[in-house]
Parts: structure tokens; sequence; C-alpha cells
């Protein structure tokens, strides 16, 4: 603004002495919008901060859960990389086990099979050697076959049939 547009403003508010003592309808709405600006503002901040302490709690919970860092100190970036690792490494885990429980069904399946064969020749009073000596070249072949799948802890698992003579 010039000097002559102040001195013209001057001179307007000389003139309206009785309206100068009160605020005009203008200047009451311009402070109550920067009123309304401030606390918009200050609201905005609060979610602001509460977003950030909601995403530093996660990252710490996350590296609390990942036991390779061990509740350390470290990085969001290094926290991410540990986690993905980890979930890596157990997705390998459950995959495995359930393996092992496939592998334990289909060996307690034939179990089941063997019992009920076994119980039947029992029930009948008719054993034959032959079918005990068959039931135990098909465990040990199931077995054998099944071997080969797994790994050394499912075959200390594994347990022999005692075939009756």
């Amino acid at each position: 603004m010039s000097d002559d547009d102040r001195d013209v403003d001057v001179e307007s508010d000389d003139g309206e002495d009785s309206d100068s003592r009160q605020p005009t309808p203008r200047q009451s709405s311009g402070s109550q919008y920067y009123s309304q600006v401030a606390e918009k503002r200050a609201h905005h901040n609060a979610l602001e901060r509460k977003r950030r302490d909601h995403i530093k709690d996660s990252f710490s919970s996350l590296r609390d859960s990942v036991p390779a860092l061990n509740g350390e100190k470290a990085s969001r970036a290094q926290i991410l990389k540990k986690a993905a690792e980890y979930i890596l490494f157990m997705r390998k885990k459950n995959s495995s086990h359930q393996q092992d429980i496939e592998d334990l069904k289909r060996q307690n399946s034939l179990l089941e099979a063997q019992i009920r064969t076994l119980e039947k020749a029992k029930s009948t009073g008719i054993f034959d050697t032959d079918l005990g000596l068959k039931a135990e070249v098909l465990y040990n072949e199931t077995e054998s076959e099944t071997s080969d799948l797994e790994g050394p802890a499912q075959q200390r698992r594994s347990k022999k049939l005692k075939a009756f003579h």
C-alpha cells in the first residue's frame, strides 16, 4: 500500500468515529478465521504426532518380536530387513513341519490298516505266519519310502512294528 492509500484510509476512519471503537464485522471475522486456522493446525499437529508415535511403537513392537534383534537398538530399515528374514525362516520351518505331519499321518494310516488286518486275523483264529511276515515286509517297505523323504529327526520318531511269528 502506498502512502497516499494510507492517508485515504486514515481519512475514511476519521469520518466514522462511532464505529472505530468496535471491530467491524470484517475485522472480527478475520480474527475468527485466524483462530480457526490455528485450531485446525494444532489439531492436525496433534494427529500427526499421534500417527508418528503409533508408527514408533509399532516398530518397537516388531523389533522386540524378532529374535535376531533381541530388543537391541536398530534402524527402521534393519528392523524391516530382519523381520522379513525371520518371516521367511518361519515359513520354511512351518512348511517342514507340515510335511512331517503329512508323513506321520500317512504312516499312521498304514499302521492302522495293519492293526485292522491283524485284529481280523486274530478274531477269526487264523493267524498265518506269512501274514505276519507280509505285514512286517509291508511296514519296512513303507518305512524305507518315507525315510527317503524324511530327515533324521523324522527317522528317530519312527518305530518298527514287531511281527508275531
